[in-house]
């Protein structure tokens, strides 16, 4: 009828993403709903616009014919959760830094709650660095023990998430507990959101809705609709910068979860989530120029018999050749960011006794005292 619509969709990201979420590689087929298969959602973002560039919400080459756009489905994020909730809250409240030091062995909370480490996580004294590159259970829920949950959804309400609910808001379903840690929570994040969360910490700490398009012009040229985007800084460039390095970890650590992510040349910081009985796969990343949330999984839960992390090589496969022609982009300092030595064991400033130390880079004025 003559009206345009202007959309921020990047048609060659598009196409991209398209063509891996047609691979056959990743159709596994269900055991238990007949004729089903296995699904997923990515959702690419602008990291500096918020602009949705590219996103899928369906896997196949029946896509189209199934009718749900999955990139707005709640499903439990698992570890994914934890540069959030966990990390990201620790780091802005000031509760840890990168050097701090957690044990990382069995611990009852409470009365009875004892989460499980996976058999890589490795047990005993283990900074936040480590805590993330294997993604430790239990330091993840010693971290918000300090934190304390509510705060944490407050925070993670800032970045744009809004499916969790606080125990003075509905204490029968509330995510007021440890195991939000964990990705353990009420209703689920969508795919949508969760790009939008790591896209606001790759943006330098400032938060812009998620917007698919710039307005609608009817068929004499006059704007009849225009987006409205909400923006709004959520955390200083050095927090978001220590967040950014952080998640290097799980990327470029000899032990990291989202290894096969690196892209030659480029700043890459990633996190996987895997959901109790192998429900839900995720990995949710940024580059310097784009942040991409990818969901793997079942309609009805059904575990997902996958060699490996299949939410991690959609990522990888998309990505990898969307920044192909793009120049290579590190990581950049902030200027409040410094150089420190520290004790490994402690996460005390590291003394000439030290045997076990390292290069860390506090934000100024965050330094921990000398080692004892």
């Amino acid at each position: 009828g003559g009206y345009k619509i202007y959309t921020n969709q990047i048609t060659s990201i598009q196409n991209i993403t398209e063509a891996e979420f047609k691979l056959e590689k990743y159709i596994l087929k269900s055991k238990q709903v007949e004729g089903a298969h296995s699904q997923a959602a990515m959702v690419i973002i602008d990291n500096a616009t918020g602009k949705v560039v590219a996103c899928m919400g369906g896997l196949g080459t029946d896509v189209d014919a199934v009718g749900i756009n999955r990139i707005y489905s709640e499903r439990q994020p698992g570890s994914s959760i934890k540069p959030l909730g966990v990390y990201g809250a620790g780091i802005q409240y000031g509760t840890i830094t990168a050097a701090t030091v957690y044990d990382n062995s069995r611990t009852t909370f409470g009365t009875s709650y004892s989460p499980n480490n996976a058999s890589s996580q490795r047990s005993g004294l283990c900074n936040i660095r480590g805590a993330i590159e294997v993604s430790a259970n239990i330091v993840a829920c010693k971290v918000l023990s300090g934190v304390d949950p509510d705060k944490s959804i407050d925070f993670m309400r800032e970045l744009g998430i809004t499916s969790l609910v606080k125990a003075s808001e509905d204490s029968a379903h509330n995510d007021s507990n440890l195991s939000l840690a964990l990705g353990g929570i009420t209703k689920g994040i969508s795919p949508l959101e969760m790009a939008s969360a790591y896209a606001t910490i790759a943006n330098n700490g400032i938060y812009n809705s998620p917007t698919f398009f710039t307005k609608v012009e009817d068929e004499n040229g006059n704007v009849i609709l225009e987006s409205k985007q909400e923006s709004r800084r959520v955390m200083s460039e050095d927090v978001a910068y220590m967040i950014k390095s952080l998640l290097k970890e799980p990327v470029n650590g000899g032990m990291g979860t989202a290894r096969n992510c690196a892209i030659s040349g480029f700043y890459v910081g990633a996190k996987t989530g895997t959901t109790n009985k192998n429900y839900d796969r995720w990995l949710c990343g940024m580059t310097e120029y784009y942040t991409g949330a990818v969901w793997y999984g079942f309609d009805e839960n059904e575990k997902i018999n996958y060699s490996a992390n299949p939410a991690a090589l959609i990522w990888a496969g998309v990505m990898k050749q969307v920044h192909s022609n793009l120049p290579a982009k590190t990581l950049q300092r902030t200027s409040n960011i410094v150089n420190a030595t520290i004790c490994r064991d402690t996460g005390c400033l590291a003394t000439d006794k030290c045997t076990n130390i390292y290069s860390e880079e506090p934000i100024a004025g965050t330094a921990p005292t000398q080692c004892p």
